[in-house]
């Protein structure tokens, strides 16, 4: 069996390193060809050590100078910069480009690779909900393969191939689930004052610091609805979200005839990513199985809006559709940080994110320059209206 070539862009995140682990389980079958981070050498070397790619990309140029003099005289190549991750994913023998960057630094190297022929194993959600109408068309021009690594959105793939049905075939609705994290049972009254180290204690998955404010919010919720509906060609009225707090079903397709397809699996983002990098064969893994006995219960109930108001916008920005969606993941992406720094409490997120969003002019996303205004415009607004929450006013 031949190998199968991968770059990894993020290889130091957290679903990077779990991709790294799928590649050492299956070394007969996967090779590492490039390896990207962005502050975090030290582990870089040392994936850079046992993996030996031919190209290492680092986000930091002064730090990719450190890593170029530790890596002299080896033949890897060393990259930096935004323009260096766009070359790592096009420039080198990788079939599939692993996309486990965070937010907007993720859509231009995934322009990138998919108008290079390179399949895209896309766990980046914040790249559609920024610019789908232009990644989707990447694909349709060049013909690569766009796979979701999210586990809501693999399970989509998944249940929807079991249901031997296309996004087009007759499929009643699409169910996203979340498990509601740290908030399900928070008054918005404290959620309105919580800090970060309660915001990041989530309850079922470990992931990384962003990702998990955001599934703490049900932002990346409405980022995940956002996808679904780029990926698979769904209606927006079609896509549900339910909360599920157990985070064993990980998303259901409903058919017409009433019959509902689940794909269920541990909480475990390998279990996702090894179905990808290893497709189209089944593995084994080292994972343990899910005990259905053990778990005893799955409960499902509906998101309330008024403690989790991002899905909400989340949904509007996609139905308005045009640069909004770009700049709702702008101000998201800037008060996320904000609340991680301690500046601002988690409820003042969704305050934040409002804001800009009611002040945006919208326009058409049809080209890479129109987002890339959109999101440097959202930015600028967006750490206005922080300073104005961190100053004890609201956002006017």
């Amino acid at each position: 069996m031949d190998q199968r070539r991968l770059a990894i862009l993020g290889s130091t995140g957290s679903i990077g390193t779990q991709s790294l682990d799928v590649v050492r389980m299956h070394s007969d079958m996967l090779r590492v060809e490039v390896l990207s981070a962005g502050r975090n050498v030290g582990l870089l070397l040392d994936q850079v050590a046992e993996f030996r790619p031919s190209v290492v990309h680092v986000g930091d140029p002064a730090l990719a100078e450190r890593v170029a003099g530790e890596l002299n005289g080896s033949g890897i190549a060393v990259l930096s910069g935004p323009e260096g991750l766009v070359e790592a994913a096009t420039n080198s023998e990788a079939e599939m480009v692993v996309v486990a960057t965070v937010g907007w630094t993720g859509v231009e190297p995934t322009l990138a690779a998919l108008a290079a022929g390179r399949d895209v194993a896309l766990a980046n959600k914040e790249v559609l909900v920024c610019a789908g109408g232009l990644v989707l068309e990447a694909a349709r021009k060049s013909g690569a393969a766009i796979w979701p690594l999210d586990s809501e959105h693999n399970a989509i793939m998944q249940c929807l191939g079991a249901g031997r049905a296309s996004a087009s075939a007759p499929v009643r609705r699409i169910v996203l689930t979340c498990s509601g994290g740290p908030y399900l049972d928070a008054t918005p009254g404290e959620i309105a004052g919580a800090g970060p180290e309660r915001t990041l204690a989530h309850p079922t998955w470990n992931m990384g610091r962003k990702i998990t404010v955001d599934s703490a919010t049900l932002m990346n919720k409405g980022f995940e609805v956002i996808e679904a509906h780029h990926l698979f060609d769904i209606p927006l009225e079609k896509i549900e979200v339910v909360i599920h707090p157990q985070s064993i079903v990980h998303s259901i397709v409903e058919f017409v005839d009433g019959s509902m397809i689940a794909q269920m699996g541990v909480t475990d983002m390998r279990l996702p990513i090894q179905n990808v990098l290893t497709q189209p064969y089944r593995r084994p893994t080292t994972l343990d199985p899910l005990d259905l006995a053990k778990v005893g219960r799955l409960d499902f109930a509906r998101p309330d809006l008024e403690r989790f108001p991002c899905l909400s916008m989340a949904y509007d920005a996609a139905r308005r559709g045009g640069t909004l969606p770009c700049v709702l993941n702008a101000a998201n992406e800037v008060a996320v940080a904000a609340h991680l720094r301690g500046h601002i409490p988690c409820g003042a997120i969704p305050r934040v994110i409002a804001e800009v969003l009611g002040c945006h002019e919208n326009e058409e996303a049809d080209t890479l320059s129109a987002l890339r205004r959109a999101d440097g415009w959202a930015r600028e607004e967006a750490e206005r209206a922080v300073a104005a929450c961190a100053a004890g006013s609201p956002p006017t």
